[in-house]
């Protein structure tokens, strides 16, 4: 499941993210979402994510 879609991705799921460093070379991050920073029901690059680790990035995969 890809992560545009805000209600997908729900607070404590394991999630890809590509971090804003990243964006380039497409390298994906993964962890625990701690906070959801998207407002908006959707996001075409995916929804932007805080993990609990701190780090912050768009989500691309939910698994």
């Amino acid at each position: 499941m890809d992560g545009t879609k805000r209600k997908d991705v729900t607070l404590g799921a394991e999630v890809d993210i590509v971090l804003k460093k990243d964006q380039r070379s497409g390298t994906l991050t993964r962890g625990i979402v701690k906070d959801l920073l998207t407002n908006s029901p959707s996001h075409p690059h995916g929804i932007k994510v805080r993990l609990e680790d701190g780090q912050v990035g768009r989500v691309k995969h939910i698994h």
